[in-house]
């Protein structure tokens, strides 16, 4: 306050004072009898007794001040108590972490200097404190659960980037990452810890001992007779890897578990302030009880709960008195979180909702009446900071009771309306990390977190298959497993209940955030949050890299689900007021919103590339179509600068990795730190040893440094901007012809709802993918117990030691499945429950639908910004294989309607020229691969319109060249896969007895063929003359291309292993191989399937490309029949060697596909094109009847010969298949050997010698066939025809070919 000394003159109000009846009439101050009762029952004696009314002095206002300066200066001794803690000690009064010599590596250090974050392999630092005589403690607040270690050290010793506190003599540490403790040796000792737990140090020097204790839970002795003496003194420290953060309380702070008897915190506590405030806020409690009754002229007692201030002169100059002392107070952080939360707190413990306790409220309006306004700021911003730390550092416990309690106070504190404003626009987003308050963590020992009486059943599922999902289809449980698994769900449902709880709270928090109708005093807070959630976006889009920024994923989770309930509340609450807006099942972004620059994505990518570009080149139709002009001056402004501010920020990243540029960092990481300090993040220190002298204590470093930030274009918006009123649209400016003219929702919910789903695809959806780890870890376990359980039964009565053995085992794995089952519900509750699934199935319907709307839109469909469409197959894809195993998605309403609009998304999508980005057309077509795998995705892709089945159908087709085509020829496969020959496996055969990585993999789905679709591909091949060449050119082309790559490695591999000496094949060599030869397979299945379904394209000369692609065609499969079926050759060496990483190659998948082509030429045919085919085949120089032969193990005499003496090895033969190919398979097999047998000996017998001059120039194998205009040439026509498909000019002469007309030779001649 302005005037502290002057008892009535205060800044607010100039009260004038009288004590004259008179006066008190005018101005409601009761006489002067009534008033000293009064105040003598408010302001009582240290003792809280009163001295009689005859002995004590008489108050008034005037004297006041004198009486208060008299209680407030009495003493308790307190000075000398205080004397006798601080011996012991050497160093600053205020203990913080030593920032100018007292590291080692590089560091990030927060502005309180408490809070520290890891920057290289193993930093080290200490405090500026230290002891040698006494008993002393500090906490350490553990914001990540990596590999730290906590502890002791003296100034002697000595850290590097590989050793640090407690690998050194004289130094001593905990390790609650690997759960053991250091003194240059290590042994186990303690807990685990987890993110979230308050580890308390402890060094008794006058016993010699160091202890520590994890949340208030002593651990134990950890060391004993440690060095002491003169030169002995040990400073707190701490080493840590990179990314790995804690925040220390020396004392600065109430420590949260003080008990431990006789020890001392490093940094005295406030005493003299904290008994002032103390007293100050008794006599606060007594205004608060004491009522005046004018009438009767007494004082009453009053219900305090609820108390109101009615504007009674008496009280609040009474009051205006305590706060002249109690303000400053209140700035101090002990003190707010000693005295005033305490006090807080203990309102709301009688129970019942938040507004049955309006005194917070009232004492709030007494604050931002009676404190100056940095006051209130400064004590609101130290209160939600010690609220925070609360809630995230509390344990938990069965009732979750504590982070209850300090929600409500959270509640409660936000529902007064100043305070929120001003938290919102200074605290939550810019100090404080407040997602915090929206989430639970995840307790990592279940035994303290109570969950052993919640939960006193455990089960887990007990059914596995190698293959596939079919786990679904099993035996029929056991009486009492059902028994188990009934008791295990209705404590999993208990257990929701109380999270529910929680749950609620932090959406009635979003709730107040979200208000839009608290228009008093400024904007209403709806408008604030929406810049500040903004501003949260960007710096989680813009800085993947810097983790000091980011939002951890496990809040982002817990944030999303709370807002998309708060979100729809709003919605919904809107649609009731204005029943002709959306209601939030039909939600989703008009597509305005991305392109008339009201919404900022920041430098996220669109559809279309970058949005410079796009404003460019698509102006007109922007002026066009939504009547939206760019100004020429703005696109001239989008020049290089662009490209250089982001060269630049790249640049300063890059340097901030270097000790050197240690000031470059500075000014750049002045936003929160997630990682370090549990509340202020601003992590401005950068420490390395490499930098000390450029070290400045208390100064915010990089001042100096220009570092460029790009600022929100829309940081100041107001609600008008955002709503829009008479006749501007606000957010919605821009509207399309394609638009429907209807109010969909307020434009703030629509900007939130936009803000989600970026905040599903920064993090959450990597996130929920992680967390399966722990349903995958159940699963095993259950395997491994299962497995041991049946070798027990199987255990000889004799083998005793076998057997117990065997029985350590089984209590080992139902021990960690107890843990892990109850920490997998509790993760099913809190990320994986049905309504979370809800949560994510109507984002995914979001998403559909926005980009239905931003389809219809034509050009400007390029300004979506490309995590819609990630969004929604990524949302699709979680709810598929992540909530799977709790929940199923068919019980989804509306889930079979929503299948298919994804899958017209995809199908029309994964082509559009409208999309440029390489990644979002490579996620578009795996996504649509993966969707043909599954039998009710696929079932979806096939009830999408038959224009845009055929359009996709048409776009799978297109040749092979200028595009990634091995996912397209993927999904092709797929539609044929259960239709081939011998082609109705999900595992390979040699694979079957090897357990699959994951079952769940589109690879190892059963076979679902589309013959709606294969009808489609038919009828574009057939009908379309230019499409059937072309397509079936480049796959020949990448055949050939897949193949050879596959035998030149394969080549390698085979030298290597036969060298002498011991080398290692690469492994991503060996992958590259296997994936060559999987190509090959797939390409080869390709050509099936078309022979198949369009043979006349290979079969009818009339077509003038098909003589063409039956020789390549025939060509090729000599070639890799050849290769593959040669006695003893190099694809046997390599396969008989079952390389790790070589697993699929083998003879059976190549050989079978090889086959199915040639029974559907020579067999499944007509006649006149069976004798096409078998012409063509037989002509190939490459043909060998051996080949066939060996399909049937038919091996050739010599071979067999030379094989005699390894009786053990057996032939490759079709025969030994009879599970995977049918009898009628095999017998068209034999028919193909005979008729080739018998067509290859009349081919002998009736071939005349050809002179070497008859024969083709190029190949050598053919006769001349073929003469070119104009030059004259010659040659066969395979070779002329293949080389015109590339290339006009002639083979010889280089002259340009015209035409060319068959050639016969004259008989003359």
């Amino acid at each position: 306050m302005t005037s502290r000394g002057a008892g009535t003159a205060f800044s607010r109000k100039n009260y004038r004072l009288s004590t004259e009846p008179e006066k008190s009439k005018v101005t409601g101050i009761v006489n002067s009898r009534l008033l000293n009762d009064y105040l003598h029952r408010v302001f009582t004696n240290a003792d809280g007794n009163q001295p009689a009314a005859a002995y004590r002095k008489h108050l008034t206002f005037q004297n006041l001040q004198e009486h208060l300066d008299r209680l407030l200066a009495e003493e308790d001794g307190s000075e000398d108590s205080r004397d006798q803690v601080a011996e012991g000690r050497l160093g600053p009064s205020t203990v913080v972490l030593d920032h100018t010599s007292g590291f080692e590596g590089l560091l990030l250090v927060d502005d309180d200097l408490l809070g520290v974050i890891g920057h290289s392999n193993f930093g080290s630092i200490r405090a500026t404190t230290c002891v040698y005589k006494g008993k002393w403690i500090y906490e350490v607040l553990i914001s990540s659960q990596g590999l730290m270690q906590i502890g002791w050290c003296t100034l002697n010793c000595r850290f590097n980037q590989e050793e640090g506190v407690g690998d050194t003599p004289d130094s001593y540490a905990y390790d609650g990452n690997r759960v053991r403790k250091w003194n240059v040796t290590t042994t186990n000792y303690g807990k685990s810890w987890a993110a979230g737990d308050i580890v308390s140090c402890l060094i008794d020097l006058d016993e010699g001992t160091i202890s520590f204790c994890l949340n208030g839970i002593s651990l134990g002795t950890a060391f004993d007779n440690i060095t002491r003496g003169a030169g002995m003194a040990y400073f707190p420290a701490i080493s840590l890897s990179f990314k790995e953060s804690v925040a220390f309380n020396f004392g600065s702070r109430p420590l949260r578990y003080p008990s431990v008897e006789g020890y001392h915190p490093l940094q005295d506590p406030p005493v003299a302030d904290l008994m002032k405030a103390r007293k100050l806020l008794g006599y606060l409690k007594n205004v608060i009880h004491i009522g005046i009754d004018v009438m009767e002229g007494k004082l009453v007692e009053k219900d305090t709960s609820m108390w109101q201030l009615q504007g009674e002169p008496t009280v609040l100059i009474t009051l205006a008195h305590i706060f002249n002392y109690f303000s400053p107070l209140m700035c101090k952080v002990y003190l707010v979180e000693d005295v005033l939360m305490t006090f807080l707190l203990s309102i709301l413990e009688r129970g019942g909702a938040v507004d049955a306790h309006p005194l917070i409220q009232q004492l709030l309006d007494l604050m931002w009446l009676l404190m100056e306004e940095y006051e209130v700021h400064e004590c609101l911003k130290q209160l939600l900071m010690s609220l925070l730390r609360a809630y995230r550092f509390s344990p938990i416990i069965p009732d979750l009771g504590l982070q209850i309690h300090y929600l409500r106070l959270t509640i409660a504190v936000l529902k007064h309306e100043k305070s929120r404003k001003y938290l919102l626009s200074n605290v939550l987003f810019d100090v404080l990390r407040s997602v915090v308050f929206f989430y639970i963590k995840s307790p990592l020992r279940v035994e303290e977190a109570g969950l052993q009486e919640l939960i006193p059943t455990t089960w887990w599922p007990n059914r596995f298959t190698k293959e596939g999902k079919e786990s679904k289809e099993v035996k029929e449980e056991s009486a009492e497993e059902r028994l188990r698994r009934r008791a295990y769900e209705r404590g999993c449902q208990r257990l929701k209940k109380r999270i529910e709880v929680v749950e609620g709270l932090q959406v009635q928090i979003l709730k107040l955030l979200l208000n839009n109708k608290d228009r008093g005093g400024g904007e209403a807070s709806r408008y604030i949050f929406l810049n500040k959630f903004r501003k949260f976006l960007q710096e989680n889009a813009s800085n993947r890299g810097n983790l000091t920024v980011l939002c951890p994923p496990e809040y982002m989770v817990c944030f999303l689900h709370r807002l998309i309930a708060a979100l729809r509340f709003f919605w919904d609450g809107h649609k009731a007021k204005i029943p002709a807006a959306l209601s939030s099942e039909e939600a989703y972004i008009p597509p305005q919103l991305f392109y008339n620059g009201k919404v900022d994505y920041f430098d996220l990518q669109r559809l279309g590339g970058l949005l410079s570009h796009l404003k460019k080149t698509l102006k007109d139709d922007l002026a066009a179509k939504a009547n939206v002009l760019i100004d020429p001056a703005e696109l001239q402004a989008v020049t290089m600068d662009d490209l250089d501010e982001d060269e630049e920020s790249a640049t300063s990243a890059a340097q901030s990795q270097r000790p050197s540029a240690a000031l470059a960092i500075g000014g750049a990481l002045a936003r929160p730190g997630w990682l370090s300090s549990p509340t202020l993040g601003r992590a401005n220190r950068f420490l390395s040893t490499a930098a000390v002298s450029l070290m400045n204590p208390r100064r915010p470093l990089g001042t100096l440094e220009k570092i460029k930030v790009r600022t929100l274009n829309v940081e100041q918006r107001t609600e008008e901007d955002i709503e829009g009123s008479h006749g501007n649209e606000g957010l919605l400016l821009g509207r399309p012809p394609e638009e429907p003219d209807q109010p969909i929702t307020e434009n703030s919910l629509l900007e939130i709802l936009d803000g989600i789903v970026m905040m599903y695809n920064l993090s959450v959806h990597q996130q929920l993918g992680k967390m399966v780890g722990v349903s995958d870890d159940v699963n095993e376990y259950a395997m491994a117990l299962k497995d041991t359980e049946e070798k027990i039964s199987r255990c000889p009565k004799r083998r005793r030691d076998i057997h117990e053995e065997l029985l350590k085992s089984q209590k080992v794995f139902s021990e960690k499945l107890n843990h892990l089952s109850r920490r997998l519900a509790w993760i099913n509750v809190t990320i994986y429950s049905k309504e979370k699934m809800q949560d994510i199935y109507w984002l995914l319907r979001v998403c559909i639908r926005t980009i239905e709307h931003g389809d219809r839109t034509g050009s400007l469909f390029a300004f979506m910004p490309e995590f819609y469409l990630s969004v929604a197959m990524n949302s699709y894809s979680a709810l598929k294989n992540y909530f799977s195993p709790v929940n199923s998605m068919e019980e989804l309403p509306g889930y079979e309607e929503t299948l298919m609009r994804l899958a017209a998304i995809l199908a029309k999508h994964f082509a559009d020229s409208r999309i440029v980005g390489t990644d979002i057309r490579d996620s578009l077509m795996q996504a649509l691969a993966s969707y043909v795998c599954y039998p009710h995705s696929l079932r979806a892709v096939e009830r999408i319109p038959e224009e845009q089945r055929i359009s996709m159908m048409k776009n799978l087709l297109a040749p092979y060249e200028q595009r990634p085509w091995a996912q397209t020829n993927w999904i092709l496969v797929r539609l044929w896969r259960g239709c081939g020959f011998g082609y109705r496996y999900t595992r390979l055969p040699h694979l079957l007895k090897t357990k699959p990585e994951d079952a769940s993999l589109p690879s190892l789905q059963k076979p679902c063929p589309s013959t709606l679709l294969q009808r489609h591909m038919a009828d574009l091949l057939r009908g379309d003359r230019d499409l059937a060449p072309s397509f079936l050119n480049s796959v020949l082309n990448q055949l050939n291309w897949a193949f050879s790559e596959f035998i030149g490695m394969i080549q390698e591999i085979q030298q290597a292993a036969e060298r002498l000496e011991r080398n290692f094949v690469d492994s991503r060599q060996l992958k590259v191989c296997a994936t060559c030869f999987d190509l090959s397979v797939s390409l080869l299945r390709v050509l099936e399937m078309t022979v198949t379904l369009a043979p006349e394209i290979f079969l009818d000369w009339n077509r003038p490309s098909s003589e063409l692609l039956l020789r390549r065609l025939a060509q090729l499969l000599n070639q890799v029949l050849n290769r593959v079926t040669a006695e003893r050759n190099l694809f046997d060496r390599v396969v008989n060697l079952r390389l790790p990483g070589l697993e699929s190659v083998d003879h059976y998948p190549i050989l079978v596909a090889v086959t199915g082509i040639l029974v559907r030429l020579l067999v499944d045919t007509d006649v006149q094109g069976a004798e096409r085919a078998t012409a063509v085949l037989l002509a190939d120089p490459c043909f060998q009847l051996r080949s066939i032969q060996y399909l049937l193990g038919h091996a050739e005499p010599l071979a067999l010969a030379a094989a005699a003496p390894a009786t053990d090895k057996r032939h490759f033969s079709l025969h030994t298949y009879t599970e995977y190919i049918s009898a009628e398979e095999l017998a068209k097999v034999d028919k193909m050997l005979s008729h080739l047998s018998e067509e290859s000996k009349q081919a002998a017998a009736t071939t005349l010698p050809t002179s070497e001059e008859d024969l083709c120039p190029i190949c050598y194998a053919h006769p001349i066939s073929a003469i070119f205009r104009p030059c004259s040439h010659k040659s066969c026509k395979a070779c002329i025809n293949q080389h015109l498909m590339n290339n006009k000019d002639c083979f010889f002469c280089k002259a340009t070919i015209t035409g060319v007309d068959d050639f016969t030779k004259p008989a003359s001649s």
